[in-house]
């Protein structure tokens, strides 16, 4: 049976086999020049802007800095999807900030990630992950990992 690899959020990333590799999508605002993510498509949220401005997709960019991680080591509460007669697997969450928007997104560690392994300031990479998995679907969303030479 052939799976299906759907985004957890449509329009938030690309695929991993994207032309130019997995990428986070922004959105950029053309009178203010600041960027979103998650992506705004209604309004700029810029309380500065001086409005009037298209918001565009961009790609973010692929690579940025640990700004600060810690590691998950409780069951979330609803509405997080788990199934409670599956032992709990600790995860990395890592705060990332983007080398060229100088913003900090929140993702989880590629697996086999872990504290021990991470650094603020450390160099890491966008890459596709798996977030869970049911009878006919793969459920993607991003995480992290450090870009190889920069452990």
């Amino acid at each position: 049976m052939e799976r299906t690899r759907t985004p957890v959020v449509s329009g938030w990333f690309t695929g991993p086999d994207a032309e130019g590799g997995f990428r986070l999508l922004g959105t950029r605002c053309s009178a203010c020049t600041s960027v979103f993510f998650p992506r705004e498509d209604a309004y700029c949220r810029n309380p500065h802007c001086p409005g009037g401005g298209e918001l565009a997709e961009v790609p973010l960019s692929p690579r940025g800095r640990v700004w600060s991680y810690t590691d998950g080591r409780y069951r979330p509460p609803a509405p997080y999807v788990s199934d409670p007669d599956v032992p709990w697997e600790p995860y990395t969450l890592v705060a990332v900030e983007l080398e060229a928007e100088r913003m900090v997104v929140l993702g989880q560690a590629a697996p086999g990630v872990t504290p021990a392994d991470l650094a603020v300031g450390m160099e890491v990479e966008a890459v596709a992950g798996v977030l869970g998995e049911d009878a006919g679907t793969t459920w993607l969303t991003w995480q992290f990992k450090p870009v190889e030479g920069d452990r």
